[in-house]
């Protein structure tokens, strides 16, 4: 059985690679990976404290959280689509305002 510290400590290195991510990356795209990176860090979390209090509650909220991630993930590429064909670019300084 693997303990409970690696759990958190493989969480806690993917949450800050998934905030580095966000916070020094320009490209959208790479942006929302690291988004999803940040919230299956945090699935892991989840599920190992569940694990070790024997309780499936935590799982319950990775299934949630997963949902959440699946509909975000589809609005935000529906964004990016209409976002290129108006500006074509995917950098996140040369984009300021979205405009209808």
């Amino acid at each position: 059985m693997v303990p409970l510290s690696w759990s958190i400590l493989l969480g806690v290195v993917l949450f800050v690679i998934g905030a580095a991510g966000v916070l020094l990356r320009r490209n959208i795209l790479v942006v929302l990976m690291s988004l999803e990176l940040l919230l299956n860090s945090v699935n892991i979390n989840f599920i190992a404290f569940g694990r070790y209090y024997a309780d499936f509650r935590g799982q319950i909220f990775a299934i949630f959280v997963i949902a959440i991630t699946a509909a975000e993930v589809a609005v935000a590429l529906g964004i990016l689509v209409a976002l290129v064909r108006n500006k074509s670019t995917l950098k996140v300084d040369d984009v300021t305002m979205m405009k209808g």
